[in-house]
């Protein structure tokens, strides 16, 4: 009789169920103490928590507490001549050590949270002996912490297992035999006859083991599979290169100092699975993993060295960690190359070409050429593939930047950095790859990843047996830098993509934790303001903090991280960080007052500093006393003598007015009129109210809020106090609103002779579930907007006439966005913030969030921030927005004392539209950098000249490596600057 396929497919996944359980048998269990502690001790200290003495089941911890548990036994005389193992679930992670504590290998919970279409989590398996002999004695130490891969607790913080086992290897290797083979059934035509052949062994094989599970029984079993298991897929049109990985967050749910310990966990797995798996490769980005590794585990570091040097470890990624890639500065990103690849260099000898960002939350169009200014040419992501409206349409192509420069893109067409390598996982490769025209490879990455943990023995067993198997595309385990390489010779094939990658998704982290944003922004100005001060010094004769800021710079650079900054984290990691970043901000000031001291001198004269490459003339308020500042580019001078007494602008409860600007109030304080006085225009839409502060419904998390949140209508706060205040040039409307939990303090402010209308806030902030944003219905009319990005600016549209263009609903920009016609515009500028919205002529900003998850007290808390309204004749160039929104975030700086003299231009530029945005050490030498971009995509000649004696000036890249020398005429150069390049010159004082 025929036996129906479906009877046959029944009993072959009965089978496959069945076996697993049986691959391990236990002898007895262990002995168990704990010694535990709130926060994690060394080897040496181990003794020093409290101690207990456990049994299975029992809880020896709440969350995010460590031990040191004590694993003791014997293996029974049964154990002999079996390859004997010990069972352990401490019900959290664990690294267990060798004699002296060095560390030998990971282990993780069973129960574990993950998508388990990619696999199932859990590492517990601890190898004693093949064959023992019986009587071992078993002395184990384990460093444990009382959470799961992503901070939870799946075991209610008990230890789950603990037991010596024996472990059965033919009946494992079967499992994985049947696994591969049935998985492979569902993946070939069910009309072919691979699917006959596949269905005929599976069935056969499990009719061998349905009985007693003798030697004789298995090893049938194994044969039949054998003879489906050798069959090869002939000549190939697709090869997929296999790559282990995990992707470690160095903070999300879990704090940064429980990223240090799972980077031992998978590591040191990583090393007992290569001496196991030949083919093994694997491969870890993010330098600053490393350096916790040198700084923490020094043996397992060396290990890595030593893989490394074979080839069978892989650095990746040239930035010092993954970091977002919206809201850090150009000069940010600059320094997150510059740390990242300066380490692999030093510590490794490599130099890494490939920038590392598998899930990071959209791509500014300026990487391109921040890429390539640092010697990085291939670029790996995935995260595109999770957009709600769009598919990107390609997996392999160039990305072109607002330069002009463009890097080669690959993303993994599985759409994961955490694959199974299973069939499901290589057809899935092959299915969806995009390019597989122009392209006869992809890239797969395998293993546990988010939480660490990295490829288990089933990722390589599945691979060792699917290298060349008939129904799949052939894989091979190597490098993707081997495979980027490789994927380069066929580079003319492939299609372009110009401009950012926009992910349409998480827009709701460029709100999210904004105390942490408010100190990212500042901090890139003081870090700024003290290499300026600090190479003004050493050009004086003092020193450079070279040590102190290399430090600074890199705990600032971590809290970069993509669920750091982005604010996606639990509410440890923001307890934390906004801490260490106040430390960090003390530290800079304390160094910037002391390279004031060198730099300037000491005396009883008040200094004021001008860090821009402009001249400026303002307002500066010392004391009680306003002075009408004018001051060179790159200068600093004493303030006496620029005293003035100032003429505020007109202000009553309705009205505010200066020399350019009317502002008409209702008597509930909302603006109904801007009137630009030199223009005879009104800058708002008829009828309509500019600064409407809204709070509208926002039950998302971190990452997520509603895209129709503006179809619900918003609660408009109350206004319940409003008075005048004039202070010098400054007439000042201070308006109090209220909403149901919340305080905002909000000064409405005009100054003097200035187009700017400042919102100066302070919010109280406790709603719920709410989203604070501020709208101007501006009447401009245009169907796009540009945004400033990381050393330049892009366009976005205003209207939704697409499904491209309605997905751009919350949009990034840095320190503005204008709207302008060809002869007057409006820019909002701000200090701190970086979601808006532009649609149908109205400029909206993301104020505040409050999501409950993963953080529940998120942003409920004090802020203060600043943003400015700046309407203005022409388009934003001759408007100088740009500069406009620099004076917002980098105010002319008072220095308490110093001598009387002046200090003048370290140098000075003939043109407005190049930018000096940092001048610092160079880092091997005394030599100082200066970095140079064009801000308004105009390709212009710049002359550059120097009031310091320079006796050479080189051109070098982002990394500061040699590129070529600029000729230097009298005391200056003359550099050619396409369209929003930057350019990076070295000058050798003398």
């Amino acid at each position: 009789m025929a036996i129906p396929v479906k009877t046959k497919i029944e009993r072959i996944d009965r089978t496959i169920r069945r076996l697993p359980p049986l691959v391990y048998t236990s002898l007895c269990n262990l002995q168990i103490e704990s010694w535990t502690s709130p926060e994690p001790l060394t080897f040496e200290q181990r003794l020093q928590g409290v101690h207990k003495t456990l049994v299975t089941g029992e809880v020896w911890g709440k969350l995010w507490d460590c031990a040191w548990i004590h694993f003791t036994g014997e293996v029974p005389p049964d154990g002999a001549s079996q390859s004997v193992v010990l069972l352990i679930d401490i019900g959290g992670e664990g690294l267990v050590v060798d004699p002296n504590g060095q560390p030998l290998q990971g282990l993780t919970t069973i129960g574990s949270g993950f998508d388990f279409s990619l696999g199932r989590p859990g590492k517990r398996v601890v190898p004693v002996a093949n064959p023992a002999a019986g009587g071992e004695s078993i002395d184990v130490w384990v460093d444990a912490g009382l959470n799961d891969l992503f901070g939870s607790l799946p075991s209610g913080g008990k230890l789950v297992e603990a037991s010596i086992a024996i472990r059965r290897e033919d009946l494992q290797s079967l499992c994985f035999d049947f696994e591969v083979l049935r998985e492979l059934l569902d993946h070939v035509p069910k009309s072919s006859a691979r699917y006959a052949s596949l269905l005929s062994a599976l069935y056969e094989a499990a009719l061998f083991v349905q009985g007693e599970l003798t030697d004789s029984a298995i090893s049938s079993a194994a044969a039949r599979l054998a003879s489906e298991l050798i069959k090869s897929g002939g000549d190939p049109s697709l090869t997929i290169s296999a790559l282990g990985h995990a992707h470690i967050d160095l903070a999300w749910l879990w704090p940064i100092r429980e990223t240090v310990r799972k980077g031992a966990r998978t590591f040191s797995t990583v090393m007992r699975m290569m001496d196991r798996y030949p083919d093994y490769v694997f491969g870890a980005s993010q330098p600053q993993l490393y350096d916790w590794m040198k700084t923490h585990y020094p043996s397992l570091y060396q290990e890595i060295k030593d893989r490394a040097k074979t080839g069978r470890w892989e650095l990746q990624g040239a930035m010092w960690v993954e970091p977002d890639a919206n809201i850090p500065s150009g000069e940010s990103l600059a320094r997150q190359l510059l740390y990242g690849k300066r380490f692999y260099r030093q510590e490794f000898g490599k130099d890494i070409t490939n920038l590392w960002l598998p899930d990071v939350f959209g791509y500014s169009g300026s990487l391109p050429q921040i890429l390539q200014k640092a010697g990085v040419d291939t670029f790996l992501t995935q995260k595109l593939s999770w957009s709600l409206f769009n598919q990107h349409p390609h997996h392999t192509f160039h990305w072109v930047g607002i330069d002009g420069s463009s890097v080669l893109v690959h993303m993994p067409p599985e759409a994961t950095y955490n694959s199974s390598a299973a069939p499901r996982a290589i057809a899935k490769a092959e299915n969806d790859y995009l390019d597989k025209e122009v392209s006869d490879s992809c890239l797969l990455l395998f293993g546990i990843g988010d939480g660490g943990g990295g490829p288990g023995e089933e990722h390589l067993e599945r691979l060792s047996r699917q290298k060349n198997l008939s129904g799949l595309s052939p894989v091979i385990q190597e490098t993707s830098d081997s495979f980027l390489q490789r994927l380069k010779k066929s580079s003319e094939k492939y299609a372009k993509w110009h401009g950012e990658l926009y992910l349409e998704r998480h827009q709701g982290t460029l709100t999210s934790q904004a105390r942490n944003k408010r100190f990212n922004r500042k901090m890139e100005v003081l870090l700024r303001e003290l290499e300026l001060s600090a190479t003004r010094s050493m050009l004086a004769g003092g020193t450079y903090p070279t040590e102190e800021l290399d430090r600074i710079w890199k705990e600032f650079l971590l809290l970069q991280f993509h669920d750091i900054l982005p604010g996606s984290s639990i509410t440890r990691v923001y307890d934390e960080s906004l801490e260490r970043y106040q430390l960090l901000t003390d530290q800079l000031c304390s160094l910037l007052s002391e390279a004031d001291q060198n730099a300037y001198g000491i005396g009883t004269e008040k200094l004021v500093s001008n860090s821009l490459s402009w001249d400026r003339h303002e307002w500066v308020k010392s004391g009680d006393i306003w002075y009408d500042i004018e001051i060179p580019g790159l200068a600093c001078q004493p303030i006496n003598g620029w005293g003035s007494k100032p003429t505020s602008p007109y202000a009553s409860l309705t009205k505010l007015e200066n020399e350019y600007l009317r502002l008409s109030l209702t008597e509930s304080g909302d603006i109904i009129s801007v009137f630009d006085k030199e223009m005879g225009r009104e800058v708002l839409r008829s009828g309509e109210i500019a600064n409407q502060l809204c709070l509208f419904e926002d039950q998302g998390d971190a990452w997520d809020f509603a895209v129709d949140y503006n179809e619900v209508p918003p609660i408009y706060p109350e206004l319940v106090a409003s008075e005048v205040l004039f202070d010098g040039p400054k007439a000042i409307l201070r308006q109090t609103r209220k909403t149901q939990e919340s305080t905002i303090i909000q000064e409405i402010s005009l100054t003097s002779n200035r187009r700017i209308i400042e919102f100066s806030t302070k919010v109280n902030w406790r709603d719920r579930g709410k989203m604070l944003r501020t709208q101007f219905p501006v009447n401009v009319l245009l169907d796009t907007a540009r945004c400033e990005i990381q050393f330049g600016n892009i366009e976005r549209p205003t209207h939704s006439n697409t499904s491209w263009d309605l997905a751009k609903g919350e949009i990034c920009a840095q320190r503005w966005i204008d709207i302008s016609e060809e002869t007057y515009g409006v820019a909002l500028l701000n200090d701190c913030k970086y979601g808006h919205r532009v649609k149908d002529g109205t400029i909206d900003l993301n104020l505040l969030r409050s999501p409950s998850y993963p953080d529940p007290t998120a942003d409920l808390a004090e802020h203060e921030f600043v943003y400015s309204l700046y309407p203005h004749p022409k388009g934003y160039i001759d408007a100088r927005v740009v500069q406009e929104a620099y004076h917002l975030n980098m105010p002319l700086r008072l220095i308490d004392s110093g001598s009387s003299s002046s200090f003048g231009p370290l140098a000075r530029l003939d043109v407005k539209n190049v930018i000096v945005e940092a001048i610092k050490k160079a880092e091997d030498s005394d030599s100082i950098v200066m970095r140079l971009y064009e801000a308004n995509g105009t390709a212009i000649q710049a002359h550059v000249h120097f009031s310091i004696p320079i006796s050479k000036v080189e051109v070098v890249n982002l990394i500061e490596d040699y590129d070529h020398d600029v000729d230097l005429v009298g005391s200056g150069v003359t550099v050619h600057f396409k369209p929003f390049e930057i350019i990076t010159l070295r000058m050798v004082p003398g």
